[in-house]
């Protein structure tokens, strides 16, 4: 079988293997959208906060289904040696990456469109007002996380510890970022966490998309791309099969 077909066939038990792991698919997939139903009801009355809602859990739904996602599923796989026995059969590694980073990919991009839908159709959210830039920073955001999630599994010790080390980032990220509110509310020392890191300027991007506004979406793609960097950096320097 070529490269690609092989791809395609590592593509396809990843999404099996998704679906067939309910924990995986709650806290993936089906979480985010859980927040925006309780969270979006509460302010339903309230276009101002729904129209900071939407991108920030499309931001979210995007840090959820790659970094989370990939650092947890790459640590089990190193650790319980799985990573290792593939690398000894002829299956190509981008073949088996490509396979599983795809699924991930799929995830985002479905979570996006199923929160841009749910605020449409259930919230009165309009439609995007540039459909384009929605897409661009998507695609980058995820490329961005995704890299970072395959960066940071190589510091995470063990299998055990990896919610720990996974959540120690992926909670307190989303609460100076701008998910539930906007981050211009924030403390000034906060803020300014938040605007160094990735996450908030891919929630302005996605917001400048969704909803149209003063965003400075150079800017925020200049960060998310040096993040995207520095995490394709660390990814490939340290990437390891056992």
């Amino acid at each position: 079988m070529s490269a690609a077909a092989l791809t395609w066939e590592q593509f396809r038990f990843e999404r099996k293997l998704f679906w067939r792991n309910p924990t995986a698919a709650f806290f993936n997939f089906v979480l985010p959208l859980l927040l925006l139903f309780l969270i979006a009801t509460a302010f339903s009355s309230e276009g101002e906060e729904l129209d900071t809602l939407i991108p920030g859990i499309a931001g979210m739904s995007v840090m959820a289904t790659t970094f989370t996602a990939l650092a947890y599923v790459l640590v089990y796989r190193r650790e319980e040696g799985i990573l290792k026995r593939v690398r000894g059969t002829p299956m190509p590694a981008a073949s088996y990456l490509g396979g599983m980073i795809g699924s991930a990919v799929l995830n985002a991009l479905l979570q996006i469109l199923l929160v841009i839908g749910i605020g449409h159709f259930v919230y009165g959210v309009d439609w995007p007002a540039d459909w384009l830039l929605v897409g661009a920073f998507s695609l980058l955001g995820v490329v961005c996380f995704g890299s970072l999630g395959i960066a940071f599994a190589h510091a995470i010790p063990n299998v055990d510890s990896g919610p720990a080390w996974v959540n120690a980032v992926f909670l307190p990220l989303i609460f100076i970022s701008g998910v539930f509110y906007s981050a211009d509310d924030l403390p000034g020392f906060l803020k300014a966490i938040a605007e160094a890191l990735p996450l908030k300027h891919l929630i302005d991007g996605l917001s400048a998309g969704i909803v149209g506004g003063g965003e400075d979406t150079l800017a925020a793609a200049a960060v998310v791309g040096g993040w995207t960097a520095v995490g394709l950096l660390l990814a490939v320097r340290f990437f390891r099969w056992s």
